[in-house]
């Protein structure tokens, strides 16, 4: 997957889930997808869970945290 394709199944709009980032416009939030895999569960339990979601989704959930995380450290 490239960088363009996981930020386009990243949507967040102020009308759904409180403007939290989102899977592609769904109600699927990315915390949701982060929450199951730190609760122990498979990409494909998920994907059996969540129907609508891709396998995609869940790479595009990784990398928007990543991203998100990922900063520069200033040491004094």
């Amino acid at each position: 997957m490239n960088i363009t394709s996981w930020k386009d199944r990243i949507t967040v709009d102020a009308q759904k889930c409180g403007g939290r980032p989102c899977i592609r416009g769904m109600r699927i939030r990315v915390v949701d997808i982060l929450d199951l895999l730190a609760s122990g569960l498979t990409q494909k339990q998920i994907l059996e869970e969540l129907p609508d979601l891709e396998h995609e989704d869940i790479e595009a959930a990784l990398r928007y945290a990543s991203m998100r995380f990922d900063h520069p450290v200033i040491a004094a």
